[in-house]
């Protein structure tokens, strides 16, 4: 009888540890969505925006454009209870474009006024060209500010090794523009792609993401059921 309470002990305590580590939530940081886009061409992203403090909410978004390699044409999509103040600024040296010598362009951009709850995030789109054709990347350094006062800078540039640092900077990956046989195909698989959202959704991570967390710690649940049923049959059986 004692093996049996040991072995619901057990039991107990591997499903508790399975439950602690689903409740967990996932790291996230602000990202660009689409995370890429063609070299020389225009493009529409959004900044994605997760809270990740249970105790406030995401107040102010500041994000910084590049001035090294600037972009002449930037536009910004309303967001319902945000106010979106666009900043331009002389270059620290000017740039030569198709358009002609750019001395000015788009340094920062600042939504305020609304809020992101806890478990929930917000998309702030923008539309932005022409990107240049001699980098692979852009970085947007972005500072995340709360209601209690705390501010997040995800500024850090990918590390060399290729890992990510504690708080990094919305990248998008810059890559060849699609030949012309395959601009088609390109085009279409634009269009199927959905747009990015601007209303709030409650939700903490992405929903594959929680979906093959939950099928794994059912899977390791299973398993340690399994396990404990084994050792009692083996424990129950006869001796010859």
């Amino acid at each position: 009888m004692s093996f049996v309470r040991r072995a619901a002990t057990v039991l107990a305590a591997t499903t508790a540890a399975l439950t602690t580590a689903l409740a967990l939530p996932a790291m996230a940081h602000v990202t660009i969505q689409p995370g890429s886009a063609e070299q020389g061409g225009f493009t529409k992203v959004a900044f994605r925006v997760p809270n990740e403090r249970d105790n406030a909410s995401t107040t102010r978004i500041e994000v910084s454009f590049p001035t090294d390699h600037p972009l002449a044409f930037v536009s910004v999509k309303p967001v319902p209870g945000w106010k979106v103040e666009v900043t331009e600024g002389t270059l620290p040296k000017p740039v030569t474009t198709e358009y002609g010598e750019l001395k000015e362009a788009v340094t920062k951009v600042v939504w305020s006024g609304g809020k992101v709850e806890p478990g929930q995030f917000q998309e702030f789109e923008v539309s932005m060209g022409q990107l240049p054709k001699d980098v692979d990347s852009l970085m947007f350094p972005t500072k995340q500010t709360y209601s209690n006062g705390e501010v997040v800078d995800w500024s850090e540039a990918p590390k060399a090794d290729g890992s990510e640092p504690e708080h990094p900077a919305p990248l998008l990956k810059l890559v060849p523009a699609a030949e012309e046989g395959d601009a088609a195909t390109t085009a279409a698989t634009a269009q199927a792609g959905s747009s990015p959202s601007v209303a709030p959704v409650a939700a903490g991570e992405p929903a594959s993401d929680t979906t093959a967390r939950l099928l794994g710690g059912a899977g390791l649940l299973v398993g340690a059921v399994g396990v404990v049923v084994g050792v009692l049959g083996l424990r129950r059986r006869p001796s010859a």
